[in-house]
C-alpha cells in the first residue's frame, strides 16, 4: 500500500548545496525535508578518484554557520570534504533521509508529489539540489574500441591500479582530465586530447595563485554572472567547454611527460582511437573525462529547458512556480560552481521560498474541520 507524507519544502539532494539550503530554510522557520539516494552524506565526494583535492582553499570551503576545520590555505581532500558535510548535517540537525531516490516528480491538486517506490511525499515547494554529475557522457564510438582496451569514465576512475600496462589516452582537457593525466603520467605514457580551456596564470597552491584565486572568486561572484554579457558568454563556455585549469597547468603537464594534443578524439579506426588530424593512437587504456549530461526526465511536469539542456531559471527559480534549482553549473555566476558560492545561491533561494505564502493546514476535531493558521517564521 502506498504511504503518503507531507512537508512544506522538499529538497532533492543532500550535497553541499542541499545542506546549505536546509540551513537557511530552517532559520527562516520553514519545514524542510532533504532526501538523498546515497548511503551516507558526502558519498558523492567519497566516490571520486582517490587523489582528488578541492580546487578552492579551506577558507572558501565552509558552508554557512560552520567554517571548514583546516588551515585557511589548505586544500582539503575529497574524503575530508565528505566528512565535513556529514558533520555539518549533524551539527545543525538537518532532516536528511538517506537511501531515498525520487523516481518521479509530478503535481496533483496544486501540490508537488515525489514518488519513492512504494511511498510518496507531497510538498508545497520542491528544490532540486542533486547536481548534474549523474549521467556520465561517453561518445557513442567508444563501443567500437577493441575489447582489450581498458575504458573508464572519470566518474569510475579511482587510481592507477585500474589501468593495464601500456599507453593511456585521456580524452577531455578540463579539470578532471588534467588531474588524471598528471597522475597517470607517473607510470604510463599519456596523451591528453581536447581543446584548450585556458588556465590560471599560476598554480592555485602557490602564493601568487592564492592571490589570483581571491580575485577570480570576487570576479566570479560579482562580474561573471548571468546579468552581464561577459558572464553569459562564460556560462556557455563553462557548461559546454570546461573551466580553466587551476592545479595542473600546461607547464605541469609537460614536466610530468604528458603529451598534450589540441585535436579532439573523433572516432575509431581498426579498433583504435583516432584524432581529428587522422592520427591513430596505439593505446591500451582510455579515460573519458568528457563530463556529464543533465538528466531531468524524472521531473514529469511542465519544465522549460534551455538550448544548453539545463532548466531555464533565474537565481534558482524555474518558470514552474514553486520549483527551484541549486547546485547547477553557473546557476547565477561562475562562483556557483565553487563550494564557497553555495551560501550565496542558496540564501537567495531560501529568501524566495520564505516569501511564498505558507500553506494553510486543517485540523479535524470531533468531525469538524478547523482552519489552522501556519506558525510564524
Amino acid at each position: 500500500m502506498e504511504t503518503t507524507e507531507h512537508t512544506d519544502v522538499l529538497v532533492v539532494g543532500a550535497g553541499q548545496s542541499g545542506l546549505a539550503l536546509g540551513y537557511h530554510l530552517q532559520r527562516r522557520g520553514r519545514q524542510v525535508l532533504l532526501v538523498d539516494r546515497n548511503d551516507r552524506i558526502g558519498d558523492s565526494w567519497r566516490a571520486r578518484w582517490d587523489s582528488l583535492k578541492l580546487y578552492s582553499p579551506a577558507s572558501r570551503d565552509g558552508l554557512p554557520g560552520m567554517p571548514f576545520p583546516a588551515g585557511r590555505t589548505a586544500y582539503p581532500t575529497k574524503d575530508e570534504m565528505a566528512d565535513y558535510l556529514e558533520a555539518y548535517a549533524s551539527r545543525f540537525e538537518l532532516p536528511v533521509r538517506l537511501r531515498t531516490e525520487i523516481g518521479a516528480l509530478t503535481q496533483e491538486d496544486g501540490r508537488f508529489v515525489a514518488r519513492t517506490g512504494a511511498s510518496r511525499i507531497e510538498a508545497e515547494t520542491v528544490v532540486v539540489a542533486s547536481g548534474v554529475f549523474e549521467k556520465p557522457f561517453v561518445p557513442p564510438f567508444a563501443d567500437e574500441l577493441r575489447p582489450a582496451i581498458t575504458q573508464l569514465h572519470s566518474s569510475a576512475y579511482r587510481n592507477l591500479g585500474q589501468l593495464q600496462d601500456g599507453p593511456v589516452l585521456v580524452v577531455g582537457a578540463s579539470h578532471s582530465g588534467a588531474d588524471i593525466a598528471h597522475e597517470v603520467a607517473s607510470r604510463h605514457e599519456v596523451v591528453l586530447s581536447g581543446r584548450d580551456t585556458g588556465q590560471l596564470p599560476a598554480s592555485i597552491e602557490s602564493r601568487r595563485g592564492r592571490m589570483l584565486f581571491r580575485g577570480l572568486f570576487f570576479a566570479g561572484t560579482h562580474i561573471l554572472t548571468v546579468d552581464t554579457p561577459m558572464g553569459r558568454k562564460m556560462r556557455t563556455h563553462v557548461r559546454h567547454g570546461g573551466a580553466p585549469l587551476l592545479r595542473y597547468r600546461r607547464p605541469d603537464l609537460r614536466k610530468a611527460g604528458v603529451e598534450r594534443v589540441l585535436e579532439r578524439t573523433k572516432g575509431v579506426q581498426d579498433g583504435l582511437p583516432v584524432l581529428d588530424g587522422g592520427r591513430v593512437l596505439e593505446v591500451k587504456n582510455v579515460v573519458w573525462c568528457t563530463g556529464f549530461r543533465p538528466d531531468f526526465g524524472w521531473i514529469q511536469l511542465p519544465l522549460e529547458i534551455g538550448e544548453d539542456g539545463y532548466p531555464v531559471q533565474y537565481r534558482g527559480a524555474s518558470t514552474t512556480p514553486g520549483l527551484y534549482f541549486v547546485g547547477l553549473p553557473f546557476l547565477h555566476s561562475f562562483a556557483s560552481m565553487l563550494i564557497g558560492g553555495a551560501d550565496r545561491d542558496t540564501e537567495r533561494v531560501a529568501e524566495q521560498i520564505a516569501a511564498r505564502p505558507r500553506p494553510r493546514r486543517f485540523l479535524v476535531w470531533n468531525g469538524a474541520v478547523e482552519d489552522v493558521e501556519p506558525a510564524a517564521g
